[in-house]
């Protein structure tokens, strides 16, 4: 797979434990120890250039606007807040349902846009009906790719038992 950014490794002595990683113009900079081995740098590389080309492609899409038109399309609760987050690794989503906050994993970002919005369809669903309820279910499904996106899902790993 061809890296979406240049990549610059700088390797310090003074540097002991961490590795970071920032994009500068059009360059990936990682920053690390200098006992780490390649292995351990090719690795860190990967992973960081993966994140920083999630974070660049989170945001081209405003899930906010895209929740409200799906909220509207599809007789919805509208939410109070929609956003990307990082610190979702088993869930997709994710929503404070007294509060209407909706919370998505910015590993979907790179999923095809009906998978994402499947995701906020169902956490859209969680604030008409807290559980996976047969009504719950039936809200969900109001979305015509539902099935096929939780088969996509469960593909990719990322089903958590919805």
């Amino acid at each position: 797979m061809a890296l979406p950014f240049g990549v610059e490794v700088i390797r310090s002595t003074r540097r002991k434990k961490t590795v970071s990683a920032r994009l500068v113009g059009d360059v990936v900079r990682v920053q690390m120890p200098a006992w780490m081995s390649k292995a351990d740098e090719e690795r860190y590389v990967a992973h960081l250039v993966e994140r920083i080309a999630r974070q660049q492609q989170r945001g081209n899409l405003d899930v906010m606007a895209r929740a409200l038109e799906l909220a509207e399309r599809f007789d919805l609760p509208s939410p109070t807040s929609v956003r990307w987050v990082s610190n979702q690794q088993s869930l997709w989503g994710s929503c404070t349902i007294d509060a209407g906050d909706i919370r998505v994993s910015d590993r979907l970002t790179g999923f095809p846009l009906w998978v994402i919005d499947y995701v906020l369809v169902h956490e859209l669903a969680h604030l008409a009906e807290r559980k996976h309820s047969e009504q719950f279910w039936a809200l969900v499904n109001r979305y015509p790719k539902a099935e096929r996106a939780r088969g996509f899902l469960i593909a990719k790993g990322l089903d958590a038992g919805a």
